[in-house]
């Protein structure tokens, strides 16, 4: 079979130097920063219900607002980035973004709010295609992953940085919800300085050496330079990653939104207030983000090919998900988190992978825009998933069981449509560049 043979590896071209990874730092600072401000509403939700006297259907309609925003910004943004580029591109959207957060603070009413979250995600969508695309521009192939395995791993970094954060504003300094979405949008223009200021394509930094970018640039020369949207939406590869995102995103968006809700009817615990199970749980996602992509690339170094590496990093990520079959019922909370903390570091694993294949198959002129389908693809996942969930557990009485099992399922059958659709992960062909 196809994917069992092996790669070849570039004569005469050795590892060399390290400011690529000052890149991977930067886009670490940037994905912090992104999941603290989307991640702030959902922990000021019981005072602003209070306040302002939001219902549930008030909050969830907020909710919706967002992720519709965000799955359609993915289009948007993925496009604008391959337009002109991550420097850019990504600058727009920090800055869109950061006025999104910031509108917050000015919010008076549900639509006010809605309106800032709408604001908050078009930018967000920028995030990953930015992400892989500057990732492509400065890491080859076979070290690709595992750049955005680190990157990925600050998501939850992000969300675990959150509380303290807010607590630093609201308790140490004395600010109210309104100041603290205020000051705290200087981490975005701070963000977007730095960007503007570190950022730019190995040839034109002006501090990589010839060494290193032989080693960045080492990869086949491109045979398409760009690909318009009229030719990616007709491409089976493009669908392979769109499918993939579709089918397990919503995992990852139902361990954000229902986790809390979780622990606090099977065990009674407070997730914002009891802050170790949070944190232990989502450092194990990090070490698995970290790990999967350390696992695909260094299959790749080893020789194998890209179709290997990444199909069975991703089996392997699927296999680390299916403990979570064990949890629903069990009365040890504590093993509960361990099991948890897995299937979210298989999910992480999982995502870090298979945010590599688009690089793989696209020219790095298209990777922004083919990112954007998955995560417009994945987003829809996401509101299907929670208009699921709740009627689910509404039917079941609360019973997570039939939802865990879900869960473990959607892994294997999205590698095996990738694997339908693209059964090599190769370069994708076109008749013209558009």
């Amino acid at each position: 079979m196809a994917i069992m043979s092996r790669a070849e590896t570039a004569p005469g071209v050795v590892r060399a130097g390290r400011y690529r990874w000052s890149i991977v730092a930067l886009l670490f600072v940037a994905t912090t920063v992104n999941y603290i401000d989307r991640t702030m509403l959902g922990l000021l939700k019981p005072q602003l219900s209070s306040e302002l006297g939001w219902t549930e259907t008030d909050y969830g309609n907020i909710v919706t607002a967002f992720q519709f925003a965000y799955a359609f910004g993915f289009l948007i943004m993925g496009w604008l980035i391959d337009r002109f580029g991550p420097k850019t591109g990504y600058a727009i959207a920090i800055g869109i973004w950061t006025i999104g957060h910031v509108a917050h603070g000015f919010a008076t009413s549900v639509v006010s709010f809605m309106v800032s979250r709408v604001v908050l995600a078009l930018g967000e969508a920028g995030h990953f295609p930015s992400v892989v695309r500057a990732s492509s521009e400065w890491f080859p192939q076979k070290e690709r992953s595992y750049a955005i395995g680190w990157v990925n791993s600050a998501t939850t970094i992000g969300v675990i940085l959150t509380a303290p954060t807010m607590w630093l504003f609201m308790v140490y300094f004395g600010f109210g919800w309104r100041e603290t979405f205020i000051y705290t949008g200087l981490f975005g223009v701070v963000l977007l300085v730095m960007w503007l200021k570190y950022y730019s394509n190995p040839r034109e930094s002006g501090r990589v050496t010839p060494a290193e970018l032989a080693w960045i640039e080492h990869d086949p020369a491109e045979k398409v330079e760009r690909i318009g949207w009229s030719k990616i939406v007709t491409k089976r590869e493009a669908w392979a990653f769109a499918v993939g995102k579709f089918l397990t995103d919503p995992v990852w968006f139902l361990m954000l939104f229902w986790l809390p809700s979780y622990f606090s009817s099977a065990y009674g615990v407070d997730l914002k207030v009891v802050l170790l199970p949070m944190i232990i749980m989502y450092l194990l996602s990090d070490v698995g983000s970290i790990v999967g992509g350390w696992v695909s690339s260094k299959l790749i170094q080893s020789g194998r090919t890209v179709n290997f590496a990444r199909k069975v990093t991703m089996l392997g990520a699927g296999c680390c998900v299916l403990p979570l079959l064990l949890v629903s019922g069990l009365q040890n909370m504590w093993l509960a988190i361990v099991l948890i903390g897995l299937a979210l570091a298989g999910h992480q694993a999982f995502s870090s992978t298979i945010l590599s294949i688009p690089p793989d198959m696209f020219p790095k002129r298209a990777v922004g825009s083919v990112i954007g389908l998955g995560g417009f693809a994945g987003g829809i996942g996401g509101m299907i998933m929670s208009t699921s969930v709740g009627r689910v557990l509404d039917a079941t009485g609360g019973n997570y069981t039939i939802i865990f099992a879900a869960c473990t399922v959607v892994y294997f059958i999205a590698v095996g449509a990738i694997h339908l659709l693209s059964p090599k992960l190769a370069p994708v062909t076109v008749e013209t560049s558009a």
